[in-house]
């Protein structure tokens, strides 16, 4: 598929067949994930897998809040998803990395990293499988755990604490229906309204 194909065509699915994704397929999705720009080469990130019924509903259980905002039409369509990839990243090694001799932050002051750029990372990762799959004429869909599930999670996958999950792609071939997403209720921004040139509120080109 073409570049500005995949772009375009990008949205996030939220119901899924129940036809697998083919296992030369879950490999390119990560073979691009690692392809992703990373500060100083860190490559501070590790994906968890899980493909199996039985490794999907240890996710559910763990990542879905117990109460809340009404999320049934979400989750009834986001648990149908084959795959989950579950994009971790490691605070510890960018800090670590950036103490080595090449840059020299020998004092690992958390102050120098006013962006944390260990989960910055990580989404671009996460972008790439977003739009691999696109490609392999797939879905996906990417979204968060919630903060008071992470210990859940980590305990459910023994995760190392080192790791935070920047957030987690599902993964399938698109089937009708799901959640309606929030481009259904809000317009997509003009480029006018958020381009600026040369200062912010610089006019638009023509």
């Amino acid at each position: 598929m073409e570049f500005q194909d995949v772009v375009r065509r990008r949205r996030m699915v939220r119901a899924f067949t129940d036809e697998p994704v083919a296992p030369e397929q879950a490999d390119r999705l990560l073979r691009n994930a690692v392809r992703a720009p990373s500060a100083g080469f860190t490559q501070g990130w590790a994906f968890l897998v899980l493909e199996s019924p039985e490794e999907r509903e240890r996710f559910w259980s763990a990542a879905t809040p117990p109460a809340g905002r009404d999320m049934g039409d979400w989750l009834r369509g986001m648990r149908t998803a084959p795959l989950l990839v579950a994009v971790l990243a490691s605070k510890a090694a960018y800090v670590g990395r950036y103490a080595e001799p090449d840059k020299g932050w020998t004092d690992r002051d958390e102050a120098r990293w006013p962006v944390p750029y260990w989960h910055v990372d990580a989404g671009m990762a996460a972008l790439l499988i977003l739009q691999t799959a696109v490609d392999e004429g797939l879905g996906a869909c990417f979204f968060g755990v919630p903060g008071d599930r992470l210990e859940a999670f980590r305990a459910a996958f023994d995760v190392p604490p080192e790791w935070a999950p920047t957030g987690v792609v599902a993964v399938g071939h698109p089937a009708d229906g799901g959640a309606a997403g929030s481009p259904s209720r809000r317009r997509r921004k003009p480029l006018d309204e958020v381009v600026h040139r040369g200062r912010f509120g610089g006019r638009p080109r023509g």
